[in-house]
């Protein structure tokens, strides 16, 4: 006998409850992936605060976010029980009362490596775990240090990070940084700058964290652009960088886990879970793979990406890309629940 709607309804509020009293908070670290707004308030061409931008977010407004709609943290604090956005902690319109279930740290464009930053002006990883303390400092002013404690410890966190250090830093050339090192060394450097970053927000409380992985980086529309030459196809090149990494990242995680006392560091799987779509996209309802839906959605991005285009998709759900770079909120949805039931499962 199925279960009866009603007990099926409550069942699944119940267990909306338990997660949302166990988890009582989403913390979010990385670039443009999960940047809710924070480039809105600094000084960088690197922003997304206009039109279409936000086309099918909630009013039809731009945020700041990257997407056409909601971002992936968006979603996975929904899932939690929590509020269903993780407001950006520049956002003047949001206060500590907000941060206490969900805050955003992330900057687009930024990197593991802290040249990466410099090359649009955004915030380094390193200023958001200074953030992420002048955090901690104001929380526990507002709730109280034993409270503030637990918020910190039982929070999720998600970090979101490494694109930019490859194709906007390495393979553009503009930091010098392909002089320095061979792209072996330099997934080498970026795995060290990864360690000191989460040995970072351990000693500050952080436990349960989901290391997402890069994605098919040679498979964004910029990139297929580029690589016009080989027919307009993934830069097979930078998917196997991409691959290199992720393993390397995955040994990371397995030695951290290791060594600190009480971190649950897990690896979130979005490069496979990406290529998964590409592969097969009409069985998730996708028509177009090669390109982005604002304007030729070849190369535009940012600015370039902007409301006088006539080009534009009429339905970003028909695409893999909004832009030429970023996912779109079908697909930050659907990489959501592939983390929840993935890095994210033992913790809900």
């Amino acid at each position: 006998m199925g279960i009866p709607f009603l007990h099926l309804l409550l069942l699944c509020l119940t267990c909306l409850a338990v997660a949302s009293a166990r988890i009582p908070a989403v913390i979010v670290f990385g670039d443009s992936t999960v940047d809710t707004g924070n480039n809105n308030q600094i000084s960088t061409v690197l922003k997304s605060n206009f039109r279409p931008y936000g086309r099918d977010f909630a009013g039809g407004r731009p945020t700041g976010r990257f997407c056409n709609g909601r971002l992936a943290p968006d979603f996975i604090s929904e899932a939690l029980g929590l509020p269903p956005l993780v407001p950006a902690y520049l956002d003047p319109e949001y206060s500590i009362k907000d941060f206490a279930r969900g805050v955003c740290f992330a900057s687009a464009g930024t990197g593991l490596d802290n040249a990466t930053s410099d090359v649009l002006s955004v915030i380094p990883l390193w200023k958001e775990v200074e953030y992420f303390k002048e955090y901690k400092r104001r929380l526990r002013r507002y709730a109280g240090q034993a409270q503030a404690k637990h918020i910190v410890l039982e929070a999720v966190y998600i970090v979101s990070i490494g694109t930019n250090d490859f194709l906007e830093n390495y393979f553009l050339l503009v930091t010098g940084r392909y002089r320095q090192f061979t792209v072996g060394e330099y997934e080498d450097f970026l795995i060290d700058r990864a360690e000191e970053f989460l040995r970072a927000i351990y000693r500050l409380g952080a436990r349960k964290i989901s290391f997402t992985s890069l994605g098919a980086i040679g498979c964004v529309p910029l990139e297929r652009t580029t690589n016009a030459l080989a027919g307009g196809g993934c830069n097979e090149e930078y998917n196997k960088v991409a691959r290199e990494f992720n393993v390397k990242l995955q040994a990371l995680i397995q030695r951290l886990c290791a060594t600190l006392p009480g971190l649950r560091l897990r690896y979130a799987p979005v490069y496979d879970g990406l290529l998964r779509i590409i592969a097969s996209p009409s069985s998730y309802g996708i028509e177009n793979v090669n390109e982005g839906c604002c304007a030729t959605g070849r190369f535009e991005m940012g600015f370039l990406c902007n409301q006088w285009n006539p080009l534009t998709c009429p339905d970003a759900n028909k695409y893999i890309f909004w832009d030429a770079f970023h996912p779109t909120e079908k697909i930050n949805r659907i990489m959501a629940e592939q983390t929840l039931r993935t890095s994210l499962a033992e913790f809900i």
